[in-house]
């Protein structure tokens, strides 16, 4: 039996006085709204565009009051009592104060109460709505999210022509240092609890049959001694401006496929932070443990030349194997080829032949070969092509890669240099100078994005996966 709508309607109405309220606020929104599909229909020159932006702000008014009087009612719920020691606040008076929505601005009276024992003055109720700062969590979050993506005069812009709210770029600015700092508070609690064997989110329950993690660094620019560059140089002192990113990429072998011929890894985690050495290899462990480091059977660190990278690996990663990206192998055979040749068609049939020879794992034959062609050299050209030779010496080891074709493992860092590069969109673009406090947050709020933990920033996000989008 199927029951009329009006009579469901009523009834709800009946059980919920809370509902009751919006009897008046209701019919005012399917008139007006009434009104607006029926111009729209009339006129043959709109789209379904102008339909959706004429009906954006009745909308937008009705959600806000709706809004309005449930934070009103949850802050009338919430018990006058400190945060932090939970004893009962004295001194109370209600206080009225405007919160930012992505509806519009909305009032709510909250309790405010004096804490004898912390010596502070609370509002239980906007801790209870997440609105210390002033803004909803919403608005919190679109200002976190807009501020990593891209510049805050764009993104202020995009969001009020988007969205229909204004948003200036010195209020996203302050809102997404709020982020900021959150994250990174965040963050070091999150990655403490890796260490402890606490994952959050938990980790699978099928370890990796092997762990591939790699590392990188870039470069960013940072207003250091801003104003005295002139000052300095006459002093004999050159500015620093820029500064390394380290950064870092974990994912599990099996994660790691093809689409279009093209090599495409479906889950991985990212570490980016200009806090320096010790707190990326923290954060890089950290990262490592999430996804199976200690359950994996295997584990490959992977990178170009740098030493750095190689001092990390046999600090944290004792058990792990040691493999130099490919490409970097081929530049500097490209080098020793224009000591050896003159002749560019030479040069470039000499490094296609080692290059195939270290990828059928001739790596010592390779070697005894170019020592015996740099020692026909000429003095002046045996010192720089020795160095060069010195280089595949320190690296033999690591060049791998005829196991990495059986195990079909990469031998290559082009998940890496891509990383870097997705960062770098948006922290090196044209006239772009940071501060490590500012460069450092929104590289949090960023990468807290890309590993699909933005809920543990935003709990209101919960059912939404970055990763799957």
């Amino acid at each position: 039996m199927s029951i009329d709508p009006l009579v469901r309607f009523n009834s709800l109405v009946r059980s919920s006085p809370f509902l009751a309220q919006w009897l008046e606020p209701m019919c005012a929104l399917l008139t007006q709204s009434a009104q607006i599909i029926e111009t729209f229909c009339g006129d043959g020159q709109e789209g379904l565009g102008h339909l959706e932006a004429g009906l954006q702000k009745p909308l937008a008014e009705l959600k806000a009051r709706l809004l309005e009087r449930a934070a009103q009612r949850k802050a009338d719920q919430t018990p006058p009592q400190c945060p932090v020691c939970a004893r009962k606040l004295t001194r109370r008076r209600k206080v009225e104060r405007t919160l930012h929505t992505l509806s519009g601005d909305i009032k709510v009276t909250r309790t405010l109460g004096w804490c004898s024992k912390c010596k502070q003055w609370f509002c239980p109720g906007d801790e209870a709505l997440g609105v210390e700062s002033g803004y909803s969590p919403a608005v919190q979050e679109l200002a976190a999210l807009f501020a990593s993506k891209m510049p805050l005069s764009e993104a202020s812009k995009v969001i009020e022509h988007v969205m229909g709210i204004k948003l200036p770029p010195t209020t996203l600015d302050r809102v997404a240092k709020q982020a900021a700092a959150k994250a990174r508070q965040k963050r070091r609690q999150s990655d403490e609890q890796a260490r402890l064997g606490k994952m959050d989110p938990p980790v699978p329950p099928s370890a990796p049959a092997t762990l591939v993690i790699m590392m990188d660094a870039w470069n960013i620019r940072e207003r250091d001694d801003f104003g005295r560059s002139a000052a300095l140089r006459k002093a004999g002192v050159e500015p620093q401006r820029w500064h390394w990113v380290w950064t870092g990429t974990v994912f599990g072998l099996e994660q790691r496929t093809s689409k279009n011929e093209r090599p495409v890894i479906l889950h991985r985690g990212y570490v980016a932070t200009r806090e320096g050495m010790d707190s990326f290899v923290g954060q890089l462990h950290a990262e490592a443990l999430r996804h199976g480091l200690g359950r994996a059977k295997r584990v490959l660190v992977m990178g170009d030349g740098g030493l750095w990278i190689w001092n990390i690996a046999n600090s944290r990663f004792k058990e792990a194997v040691q493999r130099i990206d490919l490409y970097h192998i081929k530049q500097h055979l490209w080098t020793l080829a224009r000591e050896l040749h003159a002749d560019p068609k030479e040069q470039g049939l000499w490094v296609r032949k080692m290059k195939n020879r270290l990828q059928k794992g001739r790596s010592a034959q390779v070697l005894g070969e170019l020592k015996e062609a740099i020692q026909q050299l000429c003095p002046s050209r045996q010192e720089s092509a020795g160095k060069e030779l010195n280089y595949f010496q320190e690296h033999q080891g690591r060049m791998t890669y005829a196991e990495a074709e059986r195990l079909g493992e990469p031998s290559g860092t082009g998940a890496m240099e891509s990383t870097c590069r997705q960062y770098q969109c948006r922290f090196k673009r044209p006239g772009q100078f940071w501060s490590q406090q500012g460069d450092e947050g929104l590289l949090c709020l960023d990468t807290f994005w890309r590993n699909g933990r933005w809920r543990l920033l935003f709990p209101h996000s919960q059912n939404f996966d970055p990763s799957k989008n």
